[in-house]
């Protein structure tokens, strides 16, 4: 079970950590259509925005301004916190490798890659909060852009509606909420048969050593020369 919980946490740590990136990297966090030609499709993103001709697909990006230039708030939120989610997320995920059990790495102390797996699963619990908070922001403007529009009757023949980026933000970030309380329960779960492994381990290691201190020195010279017997 232990097993399956820490397979199941890095199945959701590795695809919400790629899903954040490629929400943070890609340009389709806000889709503007043309209603009334339906020629061309504009996508914007954090970076920059993009307009795709429906006929021929051809592309055309244009980048916003250097990030030192003046620029709306939600736009600059956005960026802060997605970027900081992929910061959090990437540690969480390469903490959790470090800490599976079926990674050669301290495997003579499982109460410490216990701790990693619990070190893992908090930060990729905080990850969660600035991707989910960066995206829903985000799409709340867009919400809100669309709807003062529609409340003044003002129609730009423009559709305004999430794109795939932002779906994507909130898909990785609720997947680092799922992956991160995966590892908190597991952490949870078997602590108690951890610190009883450790138990029994240092008991052993104790009677080991009891005997070889206690054992009469001429077995010692025979067991360290290897004497196997009579032949």
């Amino acid at each position: 079970m232990r097993y399956l919980l820490q397979y199941v946490a890095c199945f959701f740590a590795f695809f919400s950590a790629g899903f954040l990136i490629a929400a943070t990297w890609t340009d389709c966090w806000m889709v503007n259509a043309d209603d009334s030609l339906e020629v061309s499709t504009k996508c914007r993103g954090l970076w920059w925005e993009c307009v795709t001709n429906v006929f021929d697909g051809i592309q055309t990006c244009d980048e916003y301004d250097s990030i030192f230039a003046e620029h709306p708030l939600k736009l600059v939120l956005t960026r802060a916190m997605m970027i900081t989610a992929d910061i959090l997320a990437g540690f969480g995920f390469a903490f959790l490798l470090l800490g599976l059990d079926c990674v050669k790495f301290l495997t003579d102390e499982p109460a410490i890659k216990l701790r990693i797996c619990l070190v893992s699963g908090v930060t990729l619990l905080i990850a969660g909060f600035p991707g989910l908070f960066g995206s829903v922001w985000y799409a709340l403007g867009v919400y809100v852009e669309r709807s003062s529009l529609i409340l003044h009757n003002v129609f730009l023949g423009i559709q305004y509606k999430f794109g795939w980026s932002c779906w994507l933000g909130m898909a990785g970030s609720l997947g680092c909420f799922l992956s991160g309380a995966v590892l908190t329960c597991c952490m949870y779960l078997f602590r108690g048969k951890t610190q009883r492994h450790q138990l029994n381990a240092v008991k052993t290691r104790l009677i080991i050593s009891w005997e070889l201190v206690h054992m009469p020195r001429n077995h010692r010279i025979i067991e360290s020369q290897g004497w196997k017997g009579p032949q």
